[in-house]
């Protein structure tokens, strides 16, 4: 078993390259199922997810080759089995995204109840609803969606949920559309940037996809989809994690390959606490002042600000002078990182799907468990800055999303290692 231990205190200087969006590589892959022919992605972080996604695709009869630079090749060899099993598919949500192709080209699909990180209640409902709207039939056997089809037609689908549009069922309903017989218009579709390079590597293969990007998503089914040549977009989450690494820290980072209209609401909000973040050549430049103001916030679909970037704001916000207001509107159980912090010092209250963050002049380094994968990154900022060795226990949740994280930390100036307990 390994943990990261960290030492608090450095201010990070320097730059960091940003690696290829993990929510956007999985859907993509997994869309791979409806090609005929090779398609070559480029840009794919080395991340257990992937590894993950890439063993789920070989059992569905997807053969692929890796360069060891963020390039994959896929091509289907083998059609027969149509069974994403538990054994997988319990350890990641997004190996739901296999449900929609497979339908489509396949014509059956049983895939298990997805698992993941442990934030709450994550159903998937809306993905079925879409599906049966599309003319798939669905039932549930031995914990596993089952869903057939004789052939899926176009449709008008509403895709809203209670915490509004869901990427997830967007992406699959979208996959299924493209081999649909007609149009369908997806209303309330998601607009995250990871659906955009979707859909943008779906028209190259030959789909016919319109206003990804807005809430409305017009997709006029084909009869076939080729493999295509894609390079993943930078990850938004990982940026702006960096982000609010050079805040926490007072330093001073240069983010290559980040995309500023990814974060516009992250950039709002940040320039209201004291952070100030802008374009340069190579991505973004970040710099912070060294009193944080406190702001009152809340978590919202794209283009608002990302529910996967709460916690890391969360860190930041136990340091600013004053109290702070989170409330998370996409998946209101998603705090169990508030219970770490405050063992650091941090004083933080929950109250229903709100916490208030009471600033703190200092944290203190202290053993911490990550329960998921973006509380394992506002733990690792808050040892950042804290007095003394923080000791993260479970460290494969950062490894699910973020790519070599500490050896891009200790490039721009971290005391932080993984070590053996």
């Amino acid at each position: 078993m390994q943990c990261l231990e960290i030492i608090g205190g450095s201010r990070l200087r320097g730059t960091v390259p940003i690696s290829g969006a993990k929510n956007a590589a999985l859907p993509i892959m997994a869309a791979s199922i409806l090609t005929d022919g090779e398609t070559v992605l480029h840009n794919v972080p080395d991340l257990a997810d992937v590894r993950l996604m890439l063993t789920i695709l070989e059992r569905l009869g997807v053969k692929s080759e890796r360069d060891g630079n963020g390039t994959i090749r896929l091509r289907v060899e083998d059609e027969m089995n149509v069974h994403a099993a538990y054994d997988l598919v319990s350890k990641m949500r997004a190996s739901v995204c296999v449900l929609g192709p497979l339908l489509a080209r396949r014509k059956r699909a049983q895939v298990s109840m997805p698992g993941g990180c442990s934030i709450g209640d994550r159903p998937i409902g809306l993905h079925i609803d879409g599906l049966e709207a599309l003319g798939a039939e669905y039932e549930l056997v031995n914990g596993d969606v089952l869903m057939r089809c004789k052939k899926l037609t176009g449709r008008d689908i509403f895709l809203g949920g209670p915490f509004g549009s869901s990427v997830t069922a967007t992406a699959n309903v979208l996959m299924a559309a493209t081999l649909a017989e007609g149009r369908t218009l997806i209303e309330s579709a998601a607009c995250e940037p990871e659906i955009v390079d979707l859909a943008e590597y779906l028209n190259k293969c030959g789909a016919q996809i319109k206003g990804h990007g807005t809430p409305a998503i017009t997709i006029d089914g084909v009869d076939k989809l080729t493999g295509a040549e894609h390079r993943v977009l930078p990850d938004r989450i990982e940026a702006g994690t960096f982000v609010i690494a050079a805040a926490i820290t007072n330093g001073d980072l240069e983010l290559e390959h980040a995309r500023i209209e990814h974060l516009r609401a992250v950039v709002e909000l940040l320039r209201r606490v004291g952070v100030i973040v802008e374009r340069s050549e190579k991505g973004l430049v970040v710099s912070s002042s060294r009193r944080l103001e406190p702001v009152t916030m809340t978590t919202q679909p794209f283009p608002g600000f990302p529910t996967d970037l709460q916690a890391q704001a969360m860190a930041l916000l136990c340091l600013a002078d004053g109290n702070s207001m989170i409330t998370e509107k996409i998946f209101p159980d998603r705090f169990l990182h508030v219970a770490e912090l405050n063992r650091m010092g941090a004083r933080i209250r929950k109250e229903g799907p709100t916490v208030i963050v009471e600033g703190v002049k200092k944290l203190i380094g202290a053993p911490v468990m990550a329960s998921d994968l973006r509380a394992s990154a506002a733990l690792i900022l808050a040892g950042l800055v804290a007095k003394g060795t923080t000791r993260m226990q479970r460290v494969y949740h950062i490894d699910r999303g973020y790519e070599r994280i500490e050896e891009k930390l200790v490039a721009v100036g971290a005391n932080i290692r993984r070590v053996d307990v």
